[in-house]
C-alpha cells in the first residue's frame, strides 16, 4: 500500500499530525493558564475583595439615597402636621375665648337682672371705694417701688386693662354674691 491509500483509509498525514499537535499545545496552554489562575489564591482574593468593595459602595450609596429621601419626606410630613395642629389649636383657643366672654357677659347680665337695686347701689358704692382705695394704694406703692418693678407692674396693668370687661364682671359677680350672702345671713 502506498501513502496515498493509507491517507484515505484514516491514517493522518504528517501535516495533519503537526496541526493536531499545535491545536493540542494551544489547548494545553489554555488549560495550564486556567489552572494557574485558579491556583493563584491571592489574586482571586484580591479580585473578590474588589468586587465586594464595589458592591458595598453601591449598596451604601443606595441606602444613603433612600434614607435622605425618607428623611425629607418625614420632615415635610412633620412640618405639615405641626402646621395643621397649630392652626387647629389657634381655632379652638379663639372659639373657647369667645365662649368664655359670652358666658361671662351672660352671667353678669343675669346677676345684674336678679340683683335688687339696693344691692346694685351698694355694689357701685363699694366699687367706688375699692377704686379710690386702689388708687391710693397704687400711688403709695408707686412712690416706694423701684423702677424695674414699676415697669413689670405697668405691663401687668396693661394686660388687665386689655381684659377689663371679664375682670369687672367677675368682680361684680363676687361682690354681689357676698352681699346677697351677707343679707341672707342677717335675715335669719
Amino acid at each position: 500500500m502506498n501513502d496515498e491509500s493509507q491517507n484515505k483509509m484514516g491514517t493522518p498525514t504528517p501535516e495533519e499530525l503537526r496541526e493536531q499537535v499545535e491545536r493540542t499545545r494551544d489547548e494545553l496552554g489554555q488549560t495550564v493558564e486556567a489552572l494557574a489562575a485558579k491556583a493563584d489564591i491571592k489574586a482571586q482574593a484580591k479580585g473578590k475583595a474588589e468586587a465586594v468593595k464595589a458592591q458595598a459602595a453601591e449598596k451604601t450609596a443606595a441606602v444613603k439615597a433612600q434614607a435622605a429621601e425618607k428623611t425629607g419626606t418625614v420632615k415635610a410630613q412633620a412640618a405639615e402636621k405641626a402646621a395643621t395642629v397649630k392652626e387647629q389649636a389657634a381655632e379652638k383657643t379663639a372659639s373657647a375665648s369667645g365662649q368664655i366672654r359670652e358666658k361671662t357677659g351672660q352671667a353678669a347680665e343675669l346677676v345684674k337682672d336678679r340683683t335688687p337695686d339696693a344691692v346694685l347701689e351698694k355694689t357701685a358704692q363699694a366699687a367706688a371705694q375699692v377704686r379710690e382705695s386702689a388708687a391710693r394704694a397704687g400711688q403709695y406703692a408707686a412712690d416706694r417701688t423701684p423702677d424695674p418693678l414699676l415697669e413689670k407692674a405697668g405691663r401687668a396693668a396693661t394686660a388687665a386693662r386689655a381684659n377689663r370687661a371679664p375682670l369687672i364682671a367677675g368682680g361684680a359677680l363676687l361682690i354681689a354674691f357676698l352681699l346677697i350672702r351677707r343679707s341672707r345671713g342677717r335675715n335669719r
